[in-house]
């Protein structure tokens, strides 16, 4: 596991526009270039990067993304062809360095970069265009599958950052969930109903994430008490007058 520390160099900014995907003609903002100097970071994100479809990407939940430079190298390892394009920025990610991962960084965990202070969300769920963009197939299974996804940071205060600011952790999250850990929870088969719970309970955690893991845990809850409704009736046996 490479290793981990909480405050890092800001390796590479990325914003950009609008580009099409594939021979498919879909429009997407995953095309990022590499900004040099001062960066304006609204609450909405850095000024200037667009999103094609602002229900799944962008937005204050989703203001910047940040992915770890050091999962290029699991990527280019699962698909050699393409490897030389596997490069920072190249995921669409805003912020790119060394030293901060899927592991080490929790829900909630509070940065500050240049006079920019942002808030980990929740991670990034990984979707086709990924596949598209380097047309292969299984990358985002890939992503997945490893945990490596990167995660969103809110704006708590709009400021300006650069290439080479410091992103110092000023404050760990009071919940025990990495980005990796969420998505251990998130992705079982038939996730602890607890584990959810605490999860829901993470200061810091989207609200949509909220909402949906809610829903999860009502729904595990309404399946059991009705499984445990039918085995009582079974055990019961036939009424006999």
């Amino acid at each position: 596991m490479p290793e981990t520390t909480s405050n890092v160099p800001i390796d590479a900014i990325f914003a950009g526009g609008i580009g099409i995907l594939g021979e498919e003609g879909h429009r997407s903002g995953i095309f990022k270039r590499r900004i040099d100097g001062e960066v304006r970071v609204a609450a909405d994100g850095i000024v200037g990067d667009q999103h094609a479809d602002r229900r799944v990407h962008g937005g204050p939940e989703k203001a910047v993304h940040h992915f770890a430079t050091e999962n290029y190298a699991i990527l280019a390892s699962g698909f050699p062809p393409v490897a030389d394009a596997l490069v920072p920025g190249s995921l669409g990610e805003n912020i790119a360095t060394v030293g901060l991962d899927e592991c080490s960084v929790h829900i909630g965990d509070i940065y500050r970069a240049g006079s920019v202070v942002l808030q980990v969300s929740q991670p990034r769920s990984p979707c086709w265009k990924i596949n598209h963009r380097f047309a292969v197939e299984g990358m985002s299974l890939l992503v997945a599958r490893e945990r490596i996804t990167g995660w969103y940071y809110r704006v708590l205060r709009p400021g300006s950052i650069r290439q080479g600011d410091v992103l110092e952790r000023l404050e760990r999250a009071t919940g025990r969930f990495s980005i990796s850990e969420f998505w251990q929870v998130v992705s079982a088969h038939v996730p602890e109903v607890d584990d959810m719970l605490a999860l829901i309970a993470v200061d810091g955690l989207a609200d949509d994430w909220k909402r949906r893991l809610t829903e999860r845990v009502r729904w595990i809850r309404e399946r059991r008490a009705t499984c445990a409704a039918a085995s009582a009736t079974t055990q019961a046996g036939p009424l006999h007058r």
